[in-house]
């Protein structure tokens, strides 16, 4: 009997256990990843960040139930760059693109390759910016350069398409109908590429009469550059001098006038002629508004800027509402459809941006508001919720995470490290300092190269220019204070430079003169 019993109960066991797995789903292995990028969407624009400015509750419910990185940055603030860097996991001048002209090489190694390899189901969706066709992906659809808000283009697998709508919902919708449409015995790997808030930051209709714009300007925004002449000072940023009262403030313009103002003017034609007859009547209403607005301060220049700030910063926060909504529509499809657990989201954008600090707007420089960038990862099979990490991390280092918790080897030449380490450890020995190098001229950036280390930060321009900053970043976080000639820092300049010299030759960054 004793025997008898021995043999019929693993008999049952197993046989339960054979009815459960034909009744069950098959467990993937591999995790599935959905990586969303916003395009210039600044950390001080994100409430779990900074609760200040707007909420964000979809975004930063990828913090709450994940981890939280408050020292995220860029190795080159500029679009097309930062791109290439989160492909191919390497510097600019290793991955061939240094500037928004460069075309990106398409041959070469990338993380939507090493995934297909891998058993991967790879797709991109939104912004792509790179002069070249997508490589690596089972579905591309993506918009042409810059791409525009109304009734965008798109090229989808190498065909023009255009879409009706607002362009961060047509996103939204084209992401999730790739999901829907997947190959469900495969893993996958979606980029979601969101334009939004890019200048000239135009919201969708359903956000546009939201609130009025009453900001708290920040507290260096009247900045005179003290100090850090003739850089700072001569850069064609500055909110007051350089947005323009149609292009960027939507004052409203005359279709019929001549095309004899400039490109802004031009390109503010372009774009009204892309809505429908009932959003131009929407647009028209709201910004006939701000033309009132503006008539009543244009002679006080003080009032002036203040209304230039805020029709900035409004229009800015207004484009990121539709951001969060539809971050909020696809954690939800991964909540509906039981893959929450198994998928890795990742929120992040291309880089920093200005939101008057220093007076400015747009990125480029290595000050702090430009060079950070959020990032937040949510993957609740491993990663806990509430966590926060204060160490220095990059773009540079999201290629070779994915990678690691997709349990795919990490190629040797990437450049970055991988994250996981970072929640998975109490205690974990990492970089101590950061490397950052700009190439392009525009706005009247000269290009530069720099470091960052936890307390400071040491920027060297040259081209035509051959000057140094620093910043004690304890004392002075608003980098007021260029402390290079000060006797008392001479030191800290010397082993600054010392470990600048260091990682260039760590990250094989030759291209350009020393001096």
């Amino acid at each position: 009997m004793y025997f008898k019993k021995k043999i019929l109960v693993p008999v049952f066991v197993a046989f339960i256990s054979l009815f459960a797995a034909c009744s069950s789903p098959v467990i993937q292995d591999k995790p599935n990843i959905i990586f969303i990028m916003s395009d210039d969407h600044a950390y001080q624009a994100l409430s779990a960040y900074n609760s200040g400015l707007i909420e964000t509750p979809n975004i930063d419910k990828i913090a709450s139930e994940g981890i939280i990185y408050q020292r995220a940055f860029v190795t080159n603030s500029i679009c097309a760059p930062s791109r290439a860097v989160i492909l191919t996991g390497k510097f600019s001048h290793l991955n061939g693109v240094k500037g928004n002209k460069d075309v990106f090489d398409g041959s070469q190694q990338t993380i939507p390759k090493i995934f297909q390899q891998n058993g991967y189901q790879t797709a991109i969706v939104g912004k792509w910016h790179l002069e070249s066709e997508p490589t690596g992906f089972d579905y591309w659809n993506v918009l042409p350069g810059q791409g525009d808000y109304y009734n965008p283009d798109f090229i989808k697998m190498g065909k023009d398409t255009v879409y009706k709508g607002y362009v961060t919902d047509i996103i939204t919708e084209l992401s999730k109908q790739f999901l829907n449409n997947r190959q469900k015995d495969k893993p996958f790997f979606l980029m979601m590429h969101h334009k939004a808030p890019h200048r000239s930051w135009m919201p969708a209709i359903r956000h546009l009469n939201e609130k009025d714009g009453n900001f708290t300007m920040p507290n260096n925004f009247y900045d005179d550059y003290s100090g850090r002449e003739p850089i700072a000072k001569g850069m064609a940023l500055t909110i007051d001098k350089y947005l323009q009262l149609n292009f960027d403030f939507k004052l409203p313009v005359d279709s019929n006038k001549p095309h004899d103002t400039g490109w802004f003017y031009d390109e503010v034609v372009r774009k009204h002629a892309r809505f429908s007859d009932e959003e131009r009547e929407a647009w028209d209403n709201r910004y006939n508004r701000e033309k009132e607005k503006y008539e009543a301060v244009k002679d006080n220049q003080s009032e002036l800027i203040r209304w230039k700030y805020n029709r900035y910063i409004e229009d800015f926060t207004n484009c990121i509402k539709a951001v969060d909504e539809s971050v909020g529509e696809i954690t939800g499809w991964l909540e509906e459809n039981g893959l929450a657990e198994n998928t890795i989201v990742i929120y992040t954008s291309d880089q920093g941006f200005f939101l008057g600090e220093h007076g400015f707007f747009d990125k480029r420089i290595m000050y702090e508001e430009a060079f950070r960038t959020p990032l937040l990862i949510k993957y609740p099979n491993e990663i806990d919720k509430n966590s926060s990490s204060e160490l220095l991390v990059q773009n540079l280092d999201i290629a070779p995470t994915l990678l690691d918790l997709a349990g795919v080897e990490i190629p040797d030449d990437l450049q970055g490290r991988s994250l996981r380490k970072t929640w998975s450890e109490d205690s974990v020995t990492w970089r101590d300092a950061l490397y950052y190098h700009y190439y392009e001229k525009g706005f009247l950036v000269s290009p530069h190269y720099g470091i960052r280390t936890k307390r400071y930060k040491l920027i060297h321009f040259y081209d035509e220019i051959d000057s140094w900053e620093l910043f004690d970043l304890q004392e002075d976080p608003k980098e007021m204070n260029n402390l290079v000639s000060n006797p008392e820092y001479s030191s800290i300049v010397r082993n600054l430079k010392e470990q600048l010299s260091a990682i260039q030759e760590k990250y094989k960054d030759n291209s350009f003169d020393k001096k």
